[in-house]
């Protein structure tokens, strides 16, 4: 059986060092994807926006600066209150959200507790997945198959190769 640990939190997304705007965001830790947290902020659109990075970054950021390319995450403090502050950046945009420090921080104790650090890979079922992705599916009626069929069980309609020595 999976768990799952989830914090509703209001972020603040930072437009200016002036001005600021209110997004509610969900953080969310499945023990079915033990190395990754999921944000979702929903901003007043139809479909929310989800982003999916490492726990480990997310905990790593509370404490000091950390991350490449698309999430940055630093540990700073504004008007006396410490936050977290998260770049993100997408083709769609960028954004600067900054979240309190005591919340993110107890949400991920939680998920620690959940999943202690270096314990993640006992969650994962690497036969069963191994299994999903070699095994043959269904697609449209015909069972799909690799790129090249089995030696001498030719696809339907599939051209025949002429044996070997001889010229096409």
């Amino acid at each position: 059986m999976h768990s799952v640990v989830e914090r509703e939190l209001e972020l603040k997304l930072v437009l200016s060092p002036e001005r600021g705007v209110s997004v509610p965001a969900r953080f969310t830790y499945r023990t079915d994807d033990p190395y990754a947290v999921h944000m979702t902020f929903h901003i007043g659109s139809e479909n929310p926006v989800r982003w999916t990075f490492a726990r480990e970054l997310l905990v790593e950021g509370v404490f000091r600066p950390c991350g490449h390319g698309d999430v940055r995450i630093w540990p700073t403090k504004v008007d006396g209150r410490s936050v977290v502050l998260l770049a993100l950046s997408s083709p769609d945009g960028d954004a600067l959200l900054e979240a309190p420090s005591v919340a993110v921080s107890a949400w991920l104790e939680r998920t620690l507790r959940v999943i202690p650090p270096g314990a993640e890979s006992g969650m994962l079922d690497f036969e069963d997945g191994l299994n999903a992705l070699l095994s043959p599916r269904e697609a449209g009626g015909a069972w799909a198959r690799g790129h090249f069929p089995a030696r001498g069980k030719e696809s339907p309609g599939a051209a025949e190769e002429p044996p070997e020595g001889e010229a096409q």
